[in-house]
């Protein structure tokens, strides 16, 4: 004859806080504990115990017997019971098996001796144990200390850490882009040039307008903002050599490359992000393309390739909108501002402006594609990368026209 057990009522489970940072190793215990019962392995098991007591000024807490869900289990307070102590050790006498209650002991315990600065003593117990709890207890401190706050040099580590991998994948994406244009110097037949044009028509001639009407602006607010200060001297012709040497150096390339930043390199970033979540790029790695070779140079070379006529285009129609304020504001005749043009603006000042446009497509391209292929696969992480490519790019524009100025004075151009 069989003999039935009748089961008592199971008591409540631990809280949920416990259950979200080890779910996998809460299911383990509870599957253990019902394996054993069904297989009969212990007909009776000891219960639970937590027996302490103070050496000096030492709680020394001794656990044993059998832990297990839904039975009677020693709870930490009331094995504390706010004992003024210095040190608290743990050690197991006795432990047969347990499960994820007797974690949760190990757990209150640890934060009660946060709580109170008072060191914890573990070493005593298994090491499975000890693993599990303190992986427990890392998810909860990486992210918060005492009283629930941020933790700042947590905060400081995790930028950090984000940081150093951003600028080790930049670099990584930087190497294999320049090692891909090598390849291509060699084996010309594998450039995609179709791909090219069709960037080439994208970036150059669709940007024609856009870049044109900045341009044309930029032009008049220089020329305006300089003819009110010049005329209170009289020295009402000098307003052309400011806005020539301003557009042609500085103002013209830099005004083209911020536009090609918010148009070209978002659009680089979210065409790559889309490509990404569709699993698109990963089929190309599959089939053994290069996504580098496939995707990113063209766009790179197409950029590069239209860059300096879009500086020159917007050289030209800032010259021309500083040319409308010296003829309405200043009465300055077309001749004589064009004449004057010629005389300050030296080849050399172009040469300047159009060596710094390559390196800024250069930026935007690289600053674009990156983040595009480092998008997350969601809708919302193809947004963030385009938003980051631009922020990127203008950085990236701004830093490296420092870079050129401070170059350009220490070789005389």
């Amino acid at each position: 004859m069989v003999r039935r057990r009748q089961l008592s009522a199971p008591r409540p489970l631990p809280p949920p806080e416990f259950l979200s940072f080890c779910p996998s190793h809460l299911m383990l215990g509870i599957g253990g504990a019902i394996l054993s019962k069904s297989r009969g392995m212990v007909a009776t098991a000891a219960k639970a115990k937590a027996e302490s007591e103070v050496r000096g000024r030492e709680l020394v807490v001794k656990v044993g017997g059998v832990w297990r869900l839904g039975e009677d289990v020693p709870g930490w307070e009331a094995t504390a019971q706010d004992r003024e102590v210095e040190r608290v050790r743990v050690e197991e006498e006795g432990l047969e098996r347990w499960d994820s209650s007797l974690l949760l002991f190990l757990l209150q315990a640890r934060r009660w001796c946060e709580e109170n600065d008072i060191p914890l003593d573990d070493s005593a117990l298994p090491a499975n144990v000890r693993e599990l709890v303190s992986r427990i207890g890392s998810k909860k401190r990486g992210t918060a200390t005492e009283g629930g706050r941020t933790s700042f040099l947590g905060t400081l580590d995790r930028w950090g850490r984000r940081l150093g991998r951003g600028a080790g994948s930049a670099i990584e994406f930087v190497g294999e882009s320049v090692l891909s244009l090598f390849r291509i110097l060699r084996s010309p037949r594998r450039f995609r040039f179709r791909d090219c044009l069709g960037q080439m028509y994208a970036t150059g001639a669709a940007a024609l307008p856009i870049v044109g009407l900045v341009s044309f602006l930029v032009g008049v607010i220089v020329g305006f903002q300089s003819a009110i200060q010049l005329r209170q001297f009289g020295a009402d012709i000098y307003m052309v050599s400011l806005v020539g040497l301003s557009v042609v150096r500085e103002m013209g390339p830099m005004m083209a490359a911020v536009v090609l930043a918010g148009r070209t390199g978002a659009a680089f970033a979210a065409h790559l992000g889309n490509m990404v979540v569709g699993e698109e790029v990963d089929a190309l790695r599959s089939l053994g393309i290069s996504p580098i070779d496939f995707l990113v140079t063209p766009r790179l070379v197409a950029l590069v390739a239209m860059m300096p006529l879009l500086a020159l285009y917007a050289d030209l129609l800032g010259v021309a909108g500083g040319l409308s304020v010296a003829s309405l504001s200043l009465h300055i005749q077309p001749a004589t501002y064009w004449e004057e043009i010629r005389r300050v603006v030296k080849l050399s000042d172009l040469n300047a402006g159009l060596i710094k446009s390559v390196f800024f497509a250069l930026l935007i391209g690289l600053a674009g594609c990156q983040r595009g292929l480092a998008a997350e696969r969601t809708s919302s992480g193809v947004g963030q990368a385009a938003t980051s490519a631009v922020v990127a790019g203008i950085l990236l524009i701004v830093l490296s026209d420092a870079l050129f100025g401070k170059l350009f004075e220490i070789m005389g151009i």
